[in-house]
C-alpha cells in the first residue's frame, strides 16, 4: 500500500547458507498483511512449517469470508492450520515436527490487528518510545525461558495472543524472531527500526561478528499516511434504496435527479444549491460496490484543486453521500450536439484536462474517464472555464483494471489489459480533443465488451478546416495507434500547445506517403515528369 512502507530481512546463523525463519509482507485488498515464522530448530521440519503457515496464512485471509470479522479470521485460520501441521507430524513422525512460532499484522485503515504464537515478537514505535505489543509463549522459570509453551504444531490446542491497536502516521511496526532482539537492545532497535528490516538485521550481525548465534529475522512497516478511507467504510450509514424529489435528508431537500439511476440529485439547503450523490443501493449487499463508492467519496473530498467542484462528507450524516458544489454550466456533450468549441476554447480545454492529470499525479491517480461527458463547460465574467466533475473513475496510475473507462476514449492497449499511464490518459484527452473540434468520434462509436479493430483517423482539419496544421499534429500525436509514437507524458504535450511554432507535423505511418508528405510528393513528381520531358525531347530532336 502506498500509505505503508514495507521491507524484510533474514540472515541464517553462523556460516549456514539457509535457515528455519520465514518472513512474508503482501499487500491485500485494503490492508497490509505480514508474517514472521521461526521454523523451531530442535523440529526436524520447522523450516517447512515456517513456510507453509505463512502462506497459508496470506492465502486465507486473502480470501477471507466478508461476513467475518479480521479477529474471527485471524483466530480461525492459525487455529486451522496449527490443526493440520500437528495431525500430519504425528502421522508422519509420530511426534510433533512441523513446528514454528508465528508473528502476524494486519493493518487496514487505522486499526492494527495482530496475532502471536510463541516468541516472535511484535514492537510498536511511537514518539522514539518501542512498545512490546506480543506475548512470549516461555517457560516462566528463568532457567528455562528458552523453552516454548505453545507454538504453531506443537500440540492439537496452541495459545493465541490476539490483539488490536490504533494506529498513527509515522509509527513504525517491527515483527521479529528471536535471534534479533536476543542479540540487540531495545535502544539500538528503537535507533535503527526507521532505517528499515535490513539495517537491523545486519546490524545485529555486526555486533555478533558475523557469527549470528541464531537467525535473524525482520519486517518493519513504516506508517506514512492513514488509510481513511477504511474509516469511511466502517460507519455504520443506510441507504436509502428509493430517492424522490422533496424528500429531505440531513436538510438537503432533494429537487431532481442529475443521472438515469437516479444516485446523483440537485438539492438546496438554506437556499444553496448543491449537489448530493447518494452509495449505489446494492453496496449494501456489495463489499465491492461499496469500497468503490467509499474511494470515490474520499477523492471528492481530498483532490481540493479548481480543476474539481468542492466536495465535502458531512460529519454527521444519517446515510451514505457525499455533498460537491453545484457547478452552473452545460455538459460538455450536451453543448457539443449544437455546436463546437473555438479552436482556443478546444486549446484552453486540453491545457486543463492535461494540467487536471498533472495535478492527480502528485497522488499517483489519473482520472481513468476522461470524456465530454464528465466536463461542464462554464463562464465567469464572460470567459469559459471547464471543471471535471466525476470522481468515481479515478484509480492509481498503472493499474490494470480491465477496461476501466468509457470503451470509444479508451487507447488500443487499454482492451489488451495493459496499465494505465500518462499516455493512455493522453489518448483519452486527444480523442475529447477531437470530438470538441469536429463533433466526431475519431474510431468511431465502441460498444462495451467489443474488441475494436483501429484504423487511421480522418484528420481533424477535413471535418473542421478552422484547425491549424500544428494543432492537428497535436490530436494526431495524441490519438495515435501506436503508443510508441504518441506522447510519453502530459508535458511534452503542453508543450506542443503552449509552442506552436516548435510543433513538427506528425503523420500517422500507416498512412500512404502522399498523406504524410504531400509537398515532397508532388514535387518528386514534378521532377521525374520534367526530366522524362526533357529525354523525350532529346529522342524527337535526333
Amino acid at each position: 500500500m502506498a500509505n505503508i512502507r514495507v521491507s524484510g530481512f533474514s540472515l541464517a546463523k553462523e556460516d549456514q547458507l539457509t535457515g528455519d525463519d520465514v518472513f512474508l509482507h503482501k499487500r491485500l485488498q485494503n490492508a497490509a498483511f505480514a508474517v514472521v515464522c521461526d521454523g523451531v530448530g530442535s523440529a526436524e521440519a520447522g523450516d517447512e512449517a515456517a513456510k507453509r503457515v505463512s502462506s497459508f496464512l496470506y492465502n486465507s485471509l486473502k480470501n477471507r469470508p466478508a461476513s467475518w470479522s479480521m479477529e474471527k479470521t485471524i483466530k480461525h485460520f492459525i487455529k486451522n492450520i496449527n490443526s493440520i501441521l500437528y495431525h500430519e507430524s504425528i502421522d508422519s513422525y509420530e511426534r510433533a515436527e512441523l513446528v514454528t512460532t508465528l508473528a502476524l499484522v494486519v493493518i487496514e485503515g487505522e486499526r492494527l490487528y495482530a496475532a502471536n504464537v510463541g516468541d516472535s515478537r511484535i514492537y510498536l514505535c511511537r514518539n522514539k518510545k518501542l512498545h512490546k505489543l506480543s506475548k512470549d509463549h516461555v517457560s516462566d522459570e528463568k532457567e528455562m525461558s528458552h523453552i516454548l509453551t505453545s507454538a504453531i504444531g506443537l500440540s492439537d490446542e496452541c495459545e493465541i495472543y490476539y490483539f488490536e491497536n490504533i494506529i498513527k502516521k509515522e509509527d513504525t511496526v517491527l515483527l521479529c524472531s528471536d535471534g534479533l532482539y536476543n542479540t540487540l537492545s531495545e535502544s539500538e532497535i528503537l535507533s535503527l527500526i526507521k532505517t528499515g528490516a535490513s539495517n537491523l538485521v545486519k546490524f545485529a550481525s555486526k555486533k555478533a561478528n558475523d557469527d549470528l548465534s541464531d537467525d535473524t529475522t525482520a519486517v518493519v512497516m513504516q506508517i506514512n499516511e492513514i488509510d481513511y478511507t477504511c474509516r469511511l467504510k466502517s460507519l455504520k450509514l443506510p441507504i436509502p434504496e428509493n430517492l424522490k424529489s422533496d424528500m429531505i435528508i440531513d436538510g438537503y431537500r432533494l429537487q431532481k435527479p442529475l443521472a438515469q439511476n437516479r444516485r446523483t440529485w440537485l438539492c438546496s439547503k438554506k437556499g444553496v444549491s448543491y449537489v448530493i450523490k447518494f452509495a449505489p443501493y446494492q453496496a449494501l449487499e456489495n463489499e465491492r460496490i461499496l469500497d468503490l463508492f467509499v474511494k470515490e467519496a474520499w477523492n471528492a473530498k481530498r483532490l481540493k484543486a479548481g480543476f474539481f467542484p468542492k466536495a465535502v462528507i458531512p460529519k454527521n450524516r444519517t446515510v451514505r453521500y457525499y455533498i460537491m458544489e453545484r457547478i452552473k454550466g452545460d455538459e460538455l456533450k450536451i453543448y457539443l450536439k449544437n455546436r463546437l468549441l473555438s479552436i482556443d476554447e478546444g486549446v484552453n480545454l486540453a491545457k486543463f484536462l492535461l494540467h487536471t492529470e498533472q495535478f492527480l499525479l502528485k497522488y499517483d491517480l489519473v482520472h481513468a474517464d476522461i470524456k465530454p461527458h464528465n466536463i461542464i463547460r462554464a463562464q465567469r465574467k464572460g470567459k469559459t472555464y471547464f471543471k471535471c466533475v466525476d470522481f468515481g473513475s479515478i484509480t492509481e496510475i498503472f493499474s490494470t483494471i480491465s477496461r476501466a473507462g468509457t470503451p470509444s476514449y479508451l487507447a488500443p492497449e487499454r482492451f489488451k489489459s495493459q496499465s494505465i499511464d500518462e499516455a493512455s490518459e493522453i489518448f483519452s484527452i486527444g480523442v475529447t480533443l477531437y470530438e470538441s473540434l469536429t463533433n466526431r468520434l475519431p474510431y468511431g462509436d465502441i460498444e462495451p465488451f467489443q474488441t475494436p479493430i483501429f484504423k487511421s483517423p480522418k484528420s481533424p482539419s477535413t471535418l473542421n478546416p478552422k484547425i491549424p496544421p500544428w494543432l492537428e499534429s497535436i490530436i494526431l500525436r495524441a490519438i495515435c495507434i501506436d503508443k510508441d509514437e504518441r506522447y510519453k507524458n502530459y508535458s511534452q504535450m503542453l508543450y506542443d500547445l503552449e509552442n506552436p511554432k516548435s510543433v513538427r507535423p506528425f503523420y500517422d505511418k500507416s498512412a500512404s506517403i502522399i498523406e504524410r508528405e504531400p509537398v515532397k510528393v508532388y514535387k518528386t513528381a514534378f521532377v521525374i515528369s520534367f526530366l522524362i520531358n526533357i529525354y523525350l525531347l532529346i529522342l524527337i530532336l535526333k
